[in-house]
């Protein structure tokens, strides 16, 4: 599919890949934007046939193992594939059904970080689960793909949970930032909101023209047709955004994503990773 506005919905074969179905369906419709199902396989899968291949072995029986385990391969591959292909078959019809013209399905073997970044160009929304196959084996309560590839796309990337709940509330953490400011923007400019209610929250320390700067993304959306409700609530802005998410009845939220290095997020920790653990509504992260 080769359309510069389309959503790219990123899906493994766990129970969580509906979730993604239903939000990525319900951005492309709002958008009226074509829709993408993506899915992945692993090139070299941790899986093992439960043979021992160590020990010392003839040169016969070597290239007779090499020949078997190729074979393995094989048909390992060609069943993936078909399982792939039945399963995106299904979340294809799933977004049909919901009411979106155009879907269409692709299978890629790679890695997922660096598949993702050559299938960016053209993309106009990413829509992937907090949580997957090895978050939900491992009962992680976030995905360990999910930092890796928000750092790696300069996209908006909508990160949903387990549910789906068409948005009826949104509220838009804002820093006065660089990213945020874009951000307000491209919510005043898209469909994707249009016609909900925006709560904008200013919270923390707060600069002295925080005011200033709160009033100026209040006046861009109201423009637009917006109706808004603003904020400045000092505190921690963790605390607050999770307190106010709860208190307005909240269902997604906007906010930019890993402003800082990886280093410095693995050596003093990343709010934005423990905003997503906290909290159950889908996200929209923007970079």
């Amino acid at each position: 599919m080769n359309n510069e506005n389309k959503v790219l919905a990123c899906v493994d074969q766990s129970r969580f890949a509906d979730y993604v179905a239903d939000y990525a369906a319900w951005a492309a419709r709002r958008m009226d934007a074509p829709l993408e199902f993506l899915h992945v396989i692993d090139r070299h899968p941790e899986l093992g046939s439960g043979d021992d291949h160590s020990g010392a072995i003839g040169i016969d029986a070597q290239e007779h193992l090499l020949s078997k385990l190729s074979a393995d391969d094989e048909v390992r591959a060609k069943q993936a594939r078909e399982q792939g292909r039945i399963f995106l078959n299904r979340l294809r019809e799933r977004a049909m059904a919901a009411g979106v013209a155009l879907v269409d399905v692709r299978q890629r073997y790679g890695e997922l970080e660096e598949t993702l970044a050559e299938q960016a160009e053209g993309v106009r929304l990413l829509v992937l689960g907090r949580r997957g196959q090895a978050a939900e084996a491992t009962q992680r309560d976030l995905g360990r793909n999910v930092e890796r590839v928000v750092r790696a796309l300069r996209k908006p990337i909508l990160t949903v949970t387990e549910g789906f709940k068409e948005p009826q509330r949104v509220m838009i953490a804002f820093d006065g930032g660089h990213v945020t400011r874009r951000g307000v923007e491209m919510v005043a400019s898209s469909a994707l909101f249009r016609g909900l209610p925006i709560y904008l929250l200013m919270a923390g320390q707060g600069s002295q023209d925080a005011s200033k700067q709160i009033d100026w993304a209040k006046n861009i959306l109201e423009t637009a047709g917006f109706e808004v409700t603003a904020s400045l609530i000092p505190g921690d802005a963790e605390t607050v955004i999770a307190k106010t998410v709860r208190a307005q009845s909240i269902d997604m939220l906007i906010m930019g994503a890993f402003g800082h290095s990886p280093l410095r997020s693995l050596l003093f920790g990343s709010k934005t990773t423990e905003l997503l653990r906290s909290s159950r509504i889908p996200t929209l992260l923007l970079r």
